[in-house]
């Protein structure tokens, strides 16, 4: 098998796993590999269309799981939602910031986890204290304020799933890598 197929396969069981993971029953709400799947796309895959569907294909399927368990009453979360489109949006734009990673190394990686950590907090929050959603904050400053407040548990748990996932992502790949410029044993 060529090592571009097996990069292929690797990456579409990768993001086959993540929509399973997040639409696990249970799991802490925010802790999820899609933002550091984002950062990752943006940074190591060539073909930017492909780099935008990464993150993007694996919400998709996440959400339809999600959405199908919601039907049959084993969850109570909606899959798709009124702004789903804002969120897809937002993971286009920190897959774009992905491309910003000009080196990749533990601090640059560390680094653009916690800023698009931070970015979609600020907006994905913004876009729902905008929409009424969450607990419906009044529309001043003070409820954007209360609208963070809201979310923030959700911020924290984002937070550490990116620097994990990106860790795991950036790391497996370098692996990938090393071990492919090395040959094997006899």
């Amino acid at each position: 098998m060529t090592s571009k197929k097996h990069l292929a396969i690797t990456l579409i069981v990768f993001i086959l796993l993540a929509a399973l993971y997040r639409a696990l029953p249970g799991r802490e709400p925010g802790f999820a590999p899609h933002l550091a799947m984002a950062l990752f796309a943006g940074a190591m895959i060539r073909d930017k269309k492909w780099a935008f569907a990464f993150p993007i294909a694996s919400m998709i399927i996440s959400d339809v799981i999600i959405q199908l368990m919601y039907i049959s009453g084993l969850g109570s979360m909606q899959g798709f939602y009124e702004g789903q489109f804002v969120n897809y949006a937002l993971f286009a734009v920190l897959t774009a910031i992905g491309f910003l990673v000009r080196k990749v190394n533990v601090l640059n990686v560390a680094l653009h986890s916690v800023t698009i950590s931070v970015i979609f907090y600020l907006l994905s929050n913004f876009f729902v204290w905008m929409g009424g959603g969450g607990f419906g904050r009044p529309k001043t400053f003070d409820g954007l304020i209360m609208c963070y407040v809201d979310a923030f548990p959700f911020f924290r748990a984002s937070l550490y799933a990116t620097l994990i996932f990106s860790a795991i992502l950036f790391g497996g790949w370098a692996l990938f890598v090393r071990n492919k410029k090395t040959p094997a044993a006899a």
